[in-house]
Protein backbone atom coordinates (compact mmCIF):
# COMPACT_ATOMS: atom_id res chain seq x y z
CA UNK A 1 0.00 0.00 0.00
CA UNK A 2 2.83 2.41 0.79
CA UNK A 3 4.34 1.91 -2.68
CA UNK A 4 0.96 2.60 -4.18
CA UNK A 5 0.62 5.81 -2.18
CA UNK A 6 4.08 7.03 -3.19
CA UNK A 7 3.23 6.43 -6.83
CA UNK A 8 0.13 8.59 -6.44
CA UNK A 9 2.15 11.41 -4.92
CA UNK A 10 4.66 11.38 -7.75
CA UNK A 11 1.93 11.86 -10.33
CA UNK A 12 1.26 15.33 -8.87
CA UNK A 13 4.48 16.75 -10.39
CA UNK A 14 2.34 18.44 -13.05
CA UNK A 15 -1.07 19.95 -12.54
CA UNK A 16 -2.93 21.03 -9.40
CA UNK A 17 -2.25 19.16 -6.19
CA UNK A 18 -2.72 19.62 -2.47
CA UNK A 19 0.98 18.82 -2.16
CA UNK A 20 1.83 21.91 -4.21
CA UNK A 21 1.04 25.58 -4.03
CA UNK A 22 0.99 27.74 -0.94
CA UNK A 23 -1.40 27.19 1.94
CA UNK A 24 -3.68 30.18 2.46
CA UNK A 25 -2.77 32.22 5.56
CA UNK A 26 -4.75 31.38 8.69
CA UNK A 27 -7.30 33.73 10.18
CA UNK A 28 -7.80 34.11 13.94
CA UNK A 29 -11.03 32.13 13.71
CA UNK A 30 -9.48 29.04 12.15
CA UNK A 31 -8.70 26.04 14.29
CA UNK A 32 -5.10 25.04 14.69
CA UNK A 33 -3.81 22.05 12.74
CA UNK A 34 -7.19 20.60 11.68
CA UNK A 35 -5.66 18.23 9.12
CA UNK A 36 -4.50 15.49 11.41
CA UNK A 37 -4.08 11.77 11.25
CA UNK A 38 -5.78 11.37 14.63
CA UNK A 39 -9.44 10.29 14.70
CA UNK A 40 -11.77 13.28 14.95
CA UNK A 41 -15.10 13.30 16.72
CA UNK A 42 -17.72 15.54 15.15
CA UNK A 43 -20.44 17.36 17.04
CA UNK A 44 -23.64 18.83 15.71
CA UNK A 45 -22.44 22.43 15.75
CA UNK A 46 -18.71 21.93 15.26
CA UNK A 47 -17.07 21.08 11.93
CA UNK A 48 -14.96 17.94 11.75
CA UNK A 49 -12.15 19.81 10.00
CA UNK A 50 -11.30 23.25 8.69
CA UNK A 51 -12.03 23.53 4.97
CA UNK A 52 -9.74 26.56 4.76
CA UNK A 53 -6.77 24.24 5.22
CA UNK A 54 -7.43 22.84 1.75
CA UNK A 55 -7.09 26.23 0.06
CA UNK A 56 -4.02 26.42 -2.16
CA UNK A 57 -2.54 29.49 -3.88
CA UNK A 58 -0.62 29.24 -7.17
CA UNK A 59 1.27 32.12 -8.79
CA UNK A 60 0.89 32.13 -12.55
CA UNK A 61 1.53 34.29 -15.57
CA UNK A 62 -1.30 35.37 -17.85
CA UNK A 63 -1.92 37.36 -21.00
CA UNK A 64 -4.40 40.20 -20.76
CA UNK A 65 -6.01 40.26 -24.22
CA UNK A 66 -8.99 42.03 -25.82
CA UNK A 67 -12.21 40.15 -25.15
CA UNK A 68 -12.99 39.84 -28.86
CA UNK A 69 -9.70 38.03 -29.52
CA UNK A 70 -9.58 35.71 -26.52
CA UNK A 71 -11.09 32.61 -28.17
CA UNK A 72 -8.89 32.84 -31.26
CA UNK A 73 -5.80 33.26 -29.10
CA UNK A 74 -6.88 30.38 -26.86
CA UNK A 75 -6.91 28.00 -29.82
CA UNK A 76 -3.61 29.39 -31.04
CA UNK A 77 -1.84 28.97 -27.68
CA UNK A 78 -3.61 25.81 -26.50
CA UNK A 79 -0.38 23.93 -25.74
CA UNK A 80 1.01 26.82 -23.68
CA UNK A 81 -2.06 27.47 -21.52
CA UNK A 82 -2.77 26.18 -18.03
CA UNK A 83 -5.18 23.38 -19.06
CA UNK A 84 -6.04 22.37 -15.49
CA UNK A 85 -9.24 20.43 -14.82
CA UNK A 86 -12.21 22.54 -13.72
CA UNK A 87 -10.24 25.76 -14.31
CA UNK A 88 -11.02 27.72 -17.46
CA UNK A 89 -8.07 28.91 -19.52
CA UNK A 90 -9.97 32.15 -20.13
CA UNK A 91 -10.38 33.88 -16.78
CA UNK A 92 -12.52 36.81 -15.72
CA UNK A 93 -11.60 39.42 -13.12
CA UNK A 94 -13.61 42.35 -11.73
CA UNK A 95 -13.62 45.37 -14.03
CA UNK A 96 -12.64 43.51 -17.22
CA UNK A 97 -15.96 44.25 -18.96
CA UNK A 98 -16.66 47.83 -20.07
CA UNK A 99 -19.71 48.96 -22.01
CA UNK A 100 -19.18 50.46 -25.43
CA UNK A 101 -21.04 53.60 -24.35
CA UNK A 102 -18.19 54.43 -22.01
CA UNK A 103 -15.69 54.66 -24.86
CA UNK A 104 -16.51 58.36 -25.30
CA UNK A 105 -14.91 59.09 -21.93
CA UNK A 106 -11.53 57.63 -22.84
CA UNK A 107 -8.71 58.04 -25.28
CA UNK A 108 -9.99 57.55 -28.87
CA UNK A 109 -6.70 57.69 -30.70
CA UNK A 110 -6.57 55.03 -33.42
CA UNK A 111 -4.05 54.53 -36.21
CA UNK A 112 -2.05 57.61 -35.24
CA UNK A 113 -5.06 59.89 -34.74
CA UNK A 114 -4.59 62.10 -31.67
CA UNK A 115 -7.08 63.84 -29.46
CA UNK A 116 -6.83 67.58 -28.89
CA UNK A 117 -4.45 68.82 -26.23
CA UNK A 118 -7.17 70.07 -23.89
CA UNK A 119 -8.74 66.61 -23.56
CA UNK A 120 -5.33 65.02 -22.99
CA UNK A 121 -4.48 67.51 -20.29
CA UNK A 122 -7.86 66.93 -18.66
CA UNK A 123 -7.35 63.16 -18.44
CA UNK A 124 -3.79 63.53 -17.22
CA UNK A 125 -5.03 65.41 -14.17
CA UNK A 126 -6.76 63.19 -11.63
CA UNK A 127 -8.53 66.17 -10.05
CA UNK A 128 -9.95 67.36 -13.37
CA UNK A 129 -10.91 63.81 -14.26
CA UNK A 130 -12.93 63.42 -11.07
CA UNK A 131 -14.45 66.88 -11.54
CA UNK A 132 -15.63 65.91 -15.00
CA UNK A 133 -17.22 62.71 -13.69
CA UNK A 134 -19.02 64.65 -10.95
CA UNK A 135 -20.52 67.09 -13.49
CA UNK A 136 -21.69 64.25 -15.76
CA UNK A 137 -23.02 62.11 -12.90
CA UNK A 138 -26.07 60.34 -14.35
CA UNK A 139 -26.98 56.72 -14.94
CA UNK A 140 -23.45 56.20 -16.24
CA UNK A 141 -22.12 57.42 -12.97
CA UNK A 142 -23.50 54.37 -11.25
CA UNK A 143 -21.37 52.24 -13.54
CA UNK A 144 -18.25 54.11 -12.50
CA UNK A 145 -19.10 54.26 -8.80
CA UNK A 146 -20.62 50.88 -8.02
CA UNK A 147 -20.67 51.48 -4.28
CA UNK A 148 -23.08 54.39 -4.75
CA UNK A 149 -25.28 52.18 -6.89
CA UNK A 150 -25.46 49.59 -4.11
CA UNK A 151 -26.44 52.27 -1.61
CA UNK A 152 -29.07 53.81 -3.87
CA UNK A 153 -30.95 50.75 -5.08
CA UNK A 154 -33.09 48.56 -2.77
CA UNK A 155 -31.60 45.31 -1.57
CA UNK A 156 -32.33 42.13 -3.47
CA UNK A 157 -34.17 39.28 -1.87
CA UNK A 158 -32.21 36.07 -1.87
CA UNK A 159 -33.94 32.93 -2.98
CA UNK A 160 -34.30 30.57 -0.07
CA UNK A 161 -34.50 26.83 0.06
CA UNK A 162 -34.75 24.24 2.80
CA UNK A 163 -31.67 22.48 4.01
CA UNK A 164 -31.50 18.91 5.30
CA UNK A 165 -32.79 19.94 8.73
CA UNK A 166 -35.87 21.66 7.31
CA UNK A 167 -34.49 25.16 7.97
CA UNK A 168 -34.47 27.91 5.36
CA UNK A 169 -31.14 28.94 3.93
CA UNK A 170 -29.90 31.31 1.27
CA UNK A 171 -29.36 29.99 -2.24
CA UNK A 172 -25.64 30.69 -2.35
CA UNK A 173 -23.21 29.39 -4.92
CA UNK A 174 -19.71 28.49 -3.82
CA UNK A 175 -16.86 29.21 -6.19
CA UNK A 176 -14.16 26.56 -6.46
CA UNK A 177 -11.42 28.91 -7.72
CA UNK A 178 -10.52 32.58 -7.90
CA UNK A 179 -8.17 34.48 -10.23
CA UNK A 180 -6.65 37.80 -9.15
CA UNK A 181 -4.22 40.07 -10.99
CA UNK A 182 -1.36 40.98 -8.65
CA UNK A 183 -0.43 44.25 -10.42
CA UNK A 184 -3.87 45.66 -9.78
CA UNK A 185 -3.84 45.28 -6.01
CA UNK A 186 -2.08 48.63 -5.62
CA UNK A 187 -4.70 50.37 -7.77
CA UNK A 188 -7.71 49.28 -5.70
CA UNK A 189 -7.62 52.43 -3.58
CA UNK A 190 -7.59 54.72 -6.63
CA UNK A 191 -10.43 52.76 -8.23
CA UNK A 192 -12.60 53.37 -5.20
CA UNK A 193 -11.96 57.09 -5.55
CA UNK A 194 -12.15 57.53 -9.31
CA UNK A 195 -14.37 54.66 -10.41
CA UNK A 196 -13.88 51.11 -11.66
CA UNK A 197 -12.78 52.30 -15.11
CA UNK A 198 -9.71 54.20 -13.94
CA UNK A 199 -6.59 52.25 -14.95
CA UNK A 200 -3.95 54.34 -13.21
CA UNK A 201 -2.93 56.29 -16.28
CA UNK A 202 -2.67 53.13 -18.40
CA UNK A 203 -4.20 53.33 -21.85
CA UNK A 204 -7.72 51.94 -21.86
CA UNK A 205 -8.07 48.82 -23.98
CA UNK A 206 -11.77 48.10 -23.69
CA UNK A 207 -13.14 44.78 -22.41
CA UNK A 208 -10.37 42.28 -21.67
CA UNK A 209 -9.89 38.68 -20.64
CA UNK A 210 -7.02 36.75 -19.08
CA UNK A 211 -5.41 33.77 -20.79
CA UNK A 212 -3.81 31.73 -18.01
CA UNK A 213 -0.42 30.43 -19.11
CA UNK A 214 1.11 27.09 -18.17
CA UNK A 215 2.40 26.88 -14.60
CA UNK A 216 6.01 26.53 -15.77
CA UNK A 217 5.90 30.14 -17.06
CA UNK A 218 4.79 31.56 -13.71
CA UNK A 219 8.17 33.04 -12.71
CA UNK A 220 9.59 33.75 -16.17
CA UNK A 221 10.06 37.10 -17.82
CA UNK A 222 9.05 38.04 -21.32
CA UNK A 223 12.40 37.06 -22.84
CA UNK A 224 12.15 33.56 -21.35
CA UNK A 225 8.74 32.81 -22.85
CA UNK A 226 8.49 30.46 -25.86
CA UNK A 227 8.38 31.90 -29.36
CA UNK A 228 4.71 31.00 -29.80
CA UNK A 229 3.75 33.43 -27.03
CA UNK A 230 6.19 36.13 -28.15
CA UNK A 231 4.76 35.91 -31.66
CA UNK A 232 1.40 37.05 -30.31
CA UNK A 233 2.97 40.30 -29.07
CA UNK A 234 4.93 40.81 -32.27
CA UNK A 235 1.90 40.26 -34.49
CA UNK A 236 -0.23 42.58 -32.38
CA UNK A 237 2.41 45.33 -32.52
CA UNK A 238 2.78 45.09 -36.30
CA UNK A 239 -0.97 45.32 -36.87
CA UNK A 240 -1.86 48.01 -34.32
CA UNK A 241 1.51 49.73 -33.86
CA UNK A 242 0.84 49.65 -30.12
CA UNK A 243 0.15 46.29 -28.53
CA UNK A 244 -3.04 45.86 -26.51
CA UNK A 245 -1.77 42.56 -25.05
CA UNK A 246 -0.07 42.55 -21.65
CA UNK A 247 1.87 39.97 -19.68
CA UNK A 248 0.58 40.07 -16.09
CA UNK A 249 1.17 38.11 -12.90
CA UNK A 250 -1.82 36.33 -11.40
CA UNK A 251 -2.76 34.54 -8.24
CA UNK A 252 -4.93 31.46 -8.69
CA UNK A 253 -6.66 30.31 -5.49
CA UNK A 254 -8.19 26.83 -5.38
CA UNK A 255 -10.68 26.32 -2.56
CA UNK A 256 -11.95 23.21 -0.79
CA UNK A 257 -14.78 22.85 -3.33
CA UNK A 258 -12.25 22.49 -6.15
CA UNK A 259 -10.58 19.31 -4.92
CA UNK A 260 -12.13 15.94 -5.62
CA UNK A 261 -13.07 13.40 -2.99
CA UNK A 262 -10.02 11.16 -3.46
CA UNK A 263 -7.62 14.10 -3.21
CA UNK A 264 -9.15 15.29 0.07
CA UNK A 265 -9.25 11.83 1.65
CA UNK A 266 -5.68 11.02 0.62
CA UNK A 267 -4.52 14.08 2.55
CA UNK A 268 -6.58 13.35 5.65
CA UNK A 269 -6.18 9.58 6.04
CA UNK A 270 -2.96 7.95 7.26
CA UNK A 271 -0.37 7.08 4.65
CA UNK A 272 -0.89 3.63 3.17
CA UNK A 273 -4.58 3.38 4.06
CA UNK A 274 -6.85 2.40 1.18
CA UNK A 275 -9.08 5.32 0.19
CA UNK A 276 -12.78 4.31 0.35
CA UNK A 277 -13.81 6.03 -2.86
CA UNK A 278 -16.51 3.57 -4.00
CA UNK A 279 -20.03 3.57 -2.65
CA UNK A 280 -23.50 2.47 -3.71
CA UNK A 281 -26.08 5.13 -4.49
CA UNK A 282 -29.72 4.53 -3.57
CA UNK A 283 -31.70 7.64 -4.43
CA UNK A 284 -30.29 10.45 -2.30
CA UNK A 285 -28.41 7.99 -0.04
CA UNK A 286 -24.73 7.04 -0.35
CA UNK A 287 -24.23 3.56 1.08
CA UNK A 288 -20.67 2.96 2.31
CA UNK A 289 -19.19 -0.37 3.28
CA UNK A 290 -16.24 0.75 5.39
CA UNK A 291 -13.55 -1.60 6.62
CA UNK A 292 -12.42 -1.76 10.23
CA UNK A 293 -9.40 0.45 9.56
CA UNK A 294 -11.71 3.22 8.29
CA UNK A 295 -14.06 3.25 11.28
CA UNK A 296 -12.04 5.77 13.39
CA UNK A 297 -12.35 8.20 10.46
CA UNK A 298 -15.91 7.33 9.42
CA UNK A 299 -17.39 10.77 10.20
CA UNK A 300 -14.65 12.59 8.30
CA UNK A 301 -15.03 10.23 5.32
CA UNK A 302 -18.80 10.68 5.34
CA UNK A 303 -18.54 14.48 5.41
CA UNK A 304 -16.20 14.50 2.40
CA UNK A 305 -18.46 12.09 0.50
CA UNK A 306 -21.44 14.32 1.26
CA UNK A 307 -19.67 17.56 0.33
CA UNK A 308 -18.32 16.22 -2.95
CA UNK A 309 -21.57 14.66 -4.16
CA UNK A 310 -24.12 17.35 -3.33
CA UNK A 311 -26.92 17.91 -4.17
CA UNK A 312 -27.49 14.38 -5.47
CA UNK A 313 -26.33 12.82 -2.19
CA UNK A 314 -28.03 14.11 0.97
CA UNK A 315 -27.42 11.20 3.36
CA UNK A 316 -24.36 9.01 3.96
CA UNK A 317 -24.77 5.66 5.74
CA UNK A 318 -22.51 2.75 6.60
CA UNK A 319 -23.45 -0.91 6.93
CA UNK A 320 -22.49 -1.99 10.44
CA UNK A 321 -23.31 -5.70 10.17
CA UNK A 322 -23.88 -8.42 7.59
CA UNK A 323 -27.41 -9.37 6.52
CA UNK A 324 -28.61 -12.03 8.93
CA UNK A 325 -32.41 -11.71 9.22
CA UNK A 326 -35.06 -13.32 7.03
CA UNK A 327 -36.17 -9.96 5.64
CA UNK A 328 -32.72 -9.19 4.14
CA UNK A 329 -32.67 -5.76 5.79
CA UNK A 330 -29.35 -4.13 6.67
CA UNK A 331 -28.31 -2.44 9.89
CA UNK A 332 -27.26 1.02 8.80
CA UNK A 333 -25.63 3.89 10.68
CA UNK A 334 -26.26 7.43 9.45
CA UNK A 335 -22.91 9.24 9.37
CA UNK A 336 -23.72 12.53 7.63
CA UNK A 337 -26.63 14.49 6.21
CA UNK A 338 -30.29 14.08 7.06
CA UNK A 339 -31.47 10.95 8.84
CA UNK A 340 -34.27 10.00 6.47
CA UNK A 341 -33.71 6.59 4.84
CA UNK A 342 -36.86 6.84 2.73
CA UNK A 343 -35.89 7.69 -0.82
CA UNK A 344 -36.98 7.37 -4.45
CA UNK A 345 -34.96 5.34 -6.93
CA UNK A 346 -35.40 5.64 -10.69
CA UNK A 347 -34.66 2.46 -12.64
CA UNK A 348 -35.72 1.44 -16.15
CA UNK A 349 -37.82 4.59 -16.38
CA UNK A 350 -39.83 3.63 -13.27
CA UNK A 351 -39.88 5.14 -9.79
CA UNK A 352 -39.50 3.04 -6.66
CA UNK A 353 -40.06 4.22 -3.11
CA UNK A 354 -37.63 2.53 -0.72
CA UNK A 355 -37.02 2.65 3.03
CA UNK A 356 -33.55 1.19 3.56
CA UNK A 357 -34.25 0.75 7.27
CA UNK A 358 -37.07 -1.71 6.54
CA UNK A 359 -36.51 -3.21 3.08
CA UNK A 360 -33.66 -4.40 0.85
CA UNK A 361 -32.42 -2.68 -2.30
CA UNK A 362 -29.26 -3.21 -4.33
CA UNK A 363 -28.55 -0.70 -7.10
CA UNK A 364 -25.58 -2.75 -8.32
CA UNK A 365 -28.00 -5.37 -9.71
CA UNK A 366 -29.70 -2.91 -12.07
CA UNK A 367 -27.81 -4.26 -15.10
CA UNK A 368 -28.64 -7.86 -14.20
CA UNK A 369 -32.30 -7.00 -13.76
CA UNK A 370 -32.32 -5.34 -17.16
CA UNK A 371 -30.76 -8.45 -18.73
CA UNK A 372 -33.40 -10.66 -17.14
CA UNK A 373 -36.24 -8.40 -18.31
CA UNK A 374 -34.94 -8.51 -21.88
CA UNK A 375 -35.90 -12.21 -22.00
CA UNK A 376 -39.60 -11.54 -21.30
CA UNK A 377 -42.34 -10.84 -23.85
CA UNK A 378 -45.93 -9.63 -23.74
CA UNK A 379 -47.37 -13.17 -23.59
CA UNK A 380 -45.39 -14.19 -20.49
CA UNK A 381 -46.74 -14.63 -16.98
CA UNK A 382 -44.10 -14.03 -14.30
CA UNK A 383 -43.95 -15.48 -10.82
CA UNK A 384 -41.53 -13.50 -8.58
CA UNK A 385 -40.99 -15.55 -5.41
CA UNK A 386 -38.79 -13.02 -3.54
CA UNK A 387 -39.90 -9.72 -5.07
CA UNK A 388 -38.86 -7.21 -2.40
CA UNK A 389 -40.21 -3.74 -3.24
CA UNK A 390 -40.64 -4.81 -6.87
CA UNK A 391 -37.59 -3.90 -8.98
CA UNK A 392 -38.23 -6.96 -11.17
CA UNK A 393 -41.97 -7.40 -10.67
CA UNK A 394 -42.96 -3.79 -11.41
CA UNK A 395 -40.53 -3.50 -14.32
CA UNK A 396 -41.77 -6.79 -15.79
CA UNK A 397 -45.38 -5.59 -15.54
CA UNK A 398 -44.63 -3.07 -18.28
CA UNK A 399 -43.70 -5.93 -20.61
CA UNK A 400 -45.61 -9.09 -19.74
CA UNK A 401 -49.26 -10.07 -19.47
CA UNK A 402 -49.38 -10.73 -15.72
CA UNK A 403 -47.09 -10.71 -12.66
CA UNK A 404 -47.54 -12.59 -9.38
CA UNK A 405 -45.20 -11.08 -6.78
CA UNK A 406 -44.50 -12.35 -3.28
CA UNK A 407 -42.30 -11.43 -0.33
CA UNK A 408 -42.10 -12.52 3.29
CA UNK A 409 -41.33 -9.00 4.56
CA UNK A 410 -44.63 -7.13 5.19
CA UNK A 411 -42.88 -3.76 4.79
CA UNK A 412 -41.53 -4.84 1.39
CA UNK A 413 -45.03 -5.90 0.36
CA UNK A 414 -46.39 -2.51 1.44
CA UNK A 415 -43.81 -0.69 -0.69
CA UNK A 416 -44.40 -3.13 -3.55
CA UNK A 417 -48.07 -2.15 -3.60
CA UNK A 418 -47.14 1.55 -3.41
CA UNK A 419 -44.69 1.22 -6.29
CA UNK A 420 -47.17 -0.60 -8.49
CA UNK A 421 -49.67 2.22 -7.93
CA UNK A 422 -46.97 4.89 -8.31
CA UNK A 423 -46.14 3.53 -11.78
CA UNK A 424 -49.80 2.84 -12.68
CA UNK A 425 -49.24 -0.91 -13.05
CA UNK A 426 -51.34 -2.16 -10.15
CA UNK A 427 -53.84 -3.87 -12.49
CA UNK A 428 -51.16 -6.21 -13.84
CA UNK A 429 -49.59 -7.18 -10.50
CA UNK A 430 -51.04 -9.52 -7.90
CA UNK A 431 -49.24 -9.19 -4.55
CA UNK A 432 -48.76 -11.92 -1.91
CA UNK A 433 -47.19 -11.93 1.55
CA UNK A 434 -46.12 -15.45 2.54
CA UNK A 435 -43.22 -17.87 2.76
CA UNK A 436 -41.55 -18.76 -0.54
CA UNK A 437 -42.44 -22.48 -0.44
CA UNK A 438 -46.06 -21.78 0.41
CA UNK A 439 -46.22 -19.29 -2.44
CA UNK A 440 -44.82 -21.81 -4.97
CA UNK A 441 -47.23 -24.51 -3.80
CA UNK A 442 -50.18 -22.10 -3.86
CA UNK A 443 -49.43 -20.84 -7.37
CA UNK A 444 -48.84 -24.27 -8.98
CA UNK A 445 -51.78 -25.92 -7.27
CA UNK A 446 -54.17 -23.33 -8.67
CA UNK A 447 -55.57 -22.76 -12.14
CA UNK A 448 -52.82 -20.19 -12.74
CA UNK A 449 -50.16 -22.92 -12.91
CA UNK A 450 -50.57 -23.62 -16.64
CA UNK A 451 -50.12 -19.95 -17.59
CA UNK A 452 -46.86 -19.33 -15.65
CA UNK A 453 -43.91 -19.10 -18.06
CA UNK A 454 -41.11 -17.72 -15.84
CA UNK A 455 -40.28 -18.08 -12.14
CA UNK A 456 -37.73 -15.64 -10.65
CA UNK A 457 -36.00 -16.59 -7.38
CA UNK A 458 -33.69 -13.69 -6.48
CA UNK A 459 -32.60 -14.61 -2.96
CA UNK A 460 -28.91 -15.50 -3.42
CA UNK A 461 -28.35 -16.72 0.13
CA UNK A 462 -31.15 -19.32 0.19
CA UNK A 463 -32.95 -19.47 -3.17
CA UNK A 464 -31.47 -22.84 -4.20
CA UNK A 465 -32.83 -24.44 -1.03
CA UNK A 466 -36.38 -23.49 -2.06
CA UNK A 467 -36.17 -25.48 -5.31
CA UNK A 468 -37.44 -28.59 -3.53
CA UNK A 469 -40.87 -26.94 -3.49
CA UNK A 470 -41.16 -27.68 -7.23
CA UNK A 471 -41.08 -31.44 -6.70
CA UNK A 472 -44.52 -32.85 -7.45
CA UNK A 473 -46.22 -29.54 -8.28
CA UNK A 474 -48.05 -31.33 -11.16
CA UNK A 475 -48.45 -34.71 -9.46
CA UNK A 476 -52.26 -34.40 -9.44
CA UNK A 477 -52.36 -33.55 -13.15
CA UNK A 478 -52.72 -36.19 -15.91
CA UNK A 479 -49.29 -37.08 -17.34
CA UNK A 480 -50.56 -37.38 -20.90
CA UNK A 481 -51.64 -33.75 -20.95
CA UNK A 482 -49.27 -31.30 -22.63
CA UNK A 483 -47.74 -28.69 -20.36
CA UNK A 484 -45.51 -25.70 -20.99
CA UNK A 485 -43.12 -26.06 -18.09
CA UNK A 486 -41.85 -22.72 -16.71
CA UNK A 487 -38.33 -21.36 -17.02
CA UNK A 488 -36.83 -20.98 -13.55
CA UNK A 489 -34.23 -18.26 -12.86
CA UNK A 490 -32.50 -18.90 -9.53
CA UNK A 491 -29.70 -16.80 -8.01
CA UNK A 492 -27.03 -17.90 -5.57
CA UNK A 493 -23.58 -17.28 -4.10
CA UNK A 494 -20.57 -19.57 -4.33
CA UNK A 495 -17.08 -19.43 -2.82
CA UNK A 496 -15.93 -22.66 -4.49
CA UNK A 497 -12.96 -22.88 -6.81
CA UNK A 498 -15.39 -23.78 -9.61
CA UNK A 499 -18.49 -21.71 -8.68
CA UNK A 500 -20.57 -22.86 -11.68
CA UNK A 501 -20.10 -26.55 -10.86
CA UNK A 502 -20.77 -25.94 -7.17
CA UNK A 503 -24.02 -24.07 -7.79
CA UNK A 504 -25.14 -26.65 -10.37
CA UNK A 505 -24.63 -29.44 -7.82
CA UNK A 506 -26.72 -27.61 -5.23
CA UNK A 507 -29.54 -27.26 -7.75
CA UNK A 508 -29.42 -30.99 -8.55
CA UNK A 509 -29.49 -31.91 -4.87
CA UNK A 510 -32.46 -29.62 -4.16
CA UNK A 511 -34.44 -30.98 -7.12
CA UNK A 512 -33.26 -34.57 -6.53
CA UNK A 513 -32.66 -34.77 -10.24
CA UNK A 514 -29.36 -35.48 -11.99
CA UNK A 515 -30.31 -34.58 -15.56
CA UNK A 516 -30.87 -30.83 -15.28
CA UNK A 517 -29.68 -28.71 -18.20
CA UNK A 518 -28.72 -25.38 -16.71
CA UNK A 519 -27.67 -22.14 -18.40
CA UNK A 520 -25.20 -20.72 -15.86
CA UNK A 521 -23.70 -17.22 -15.83
CA UNK A 522 -21.69 -15.14 -13.40
CA UNK A 523 -23.49 -11.97 -12.37
CA UNK A 524 -20.73 -10.21 -10.40
CA UNK A 525 -17.88 -10.66 -7.96
CA UNK A 526 -19.39 -9.85 -4.57
CA UNK A 527 -16.17 -10.23 -2.56
CA UNK A 528 -12.74 -11.77 -3.19
CA UNK A 529 -13.44 -15.39 -4.10
CA UNK A 530 -17.22 -15.02 -3.79
CA UNK A 531 -19.38 -14.92 -6.93
CA UNK A 532 -23.05 -14.25 -7.48
CA UNK A 533 -24.47 -16.55 -10.17
CA UNK A 534 -27.72 -16.93 -12.07
CA UNK A 535 -28.90 -20.38 -13.20
CA UNK A 536 -31.73 -20.61 -15.72
CA UNK A 537 -33.38 -23.93 -16.58
CA UNK A 538 -36.74 -25.34 -17.62
CA UNK A 539 -38.47 -27.25 -14.84
CA UNK A 540 -37.83 -30.95 -15.62
CA UNK A 541 -40.95 -33.01 -16.23
CA UNK A 542 -39.70 -35.73 -13.87
CA UNK A 543 -39.46 -33.17 -11.05
CA UNK A 544 -42.87 -31.63 -11.73
CA UNK A 545 -44.60 -35.06 -11.68
CA UNK A 546 -42.63 -36.49 -8.76
CA UNK A 547 -44.67 -38.51 -6.28
CA UNK A 548 -44.18 -36.16 -3.37
CA UNK A 549 -43.08 -32.63 -2.59
CA UNK A 550 -40.43 -32.15 0.07
CA UNK A 551 -41.64 -29.51 2.50
CA UNK A 552 -39.11 -28.38 5.03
Amino acid sequence: CSTQTQTKTQTFSYGPSLHKGKIAPETPFQTQNPITHQPEVGEDNNPLFDEQKFTRVFHLAALRVPANDCFALENRLRGHLLNWPRVKNIARVPGDEIEEEMMTLFDKRKDGEENNEEENEEFESLVLYREKLAKEFNYRGFVKFKNLAKISRPGKRKKKEKNGDGEMKGNERKECCLVEVLEEEEEDEMKGLLGEEFKGGRKWKGSTRLLLLDERYGDKGFEELPQAIKAVFVGETIENRSSTIELVRCKLTLFYDYWQMNEILETMLPEGMIIPSAFETVGHIAHLNLKDEHLPYKNVIAKVVLDKNKPKIQTVVNKIDVIQNDYRTMQLEVLAGNHSLVTTVVENGLRFRVDLAKVYWNSRLATERLRLLSGFNRNDVICDVFSGVGPIAVSAAKIVKRVYANDLNPFAVEYLERNSVLNKLEKKIKVFNMDGRRFINAMFSSEKAHSITHVVMNLPNDAAEFLDAFRGVYRNQPRDKEFNFPMIHVYGFSKARDPEFDFHERIRIALQEVAVNVDMRRVRLVAPGKYMLCASFILPKSVAFAECSLNV
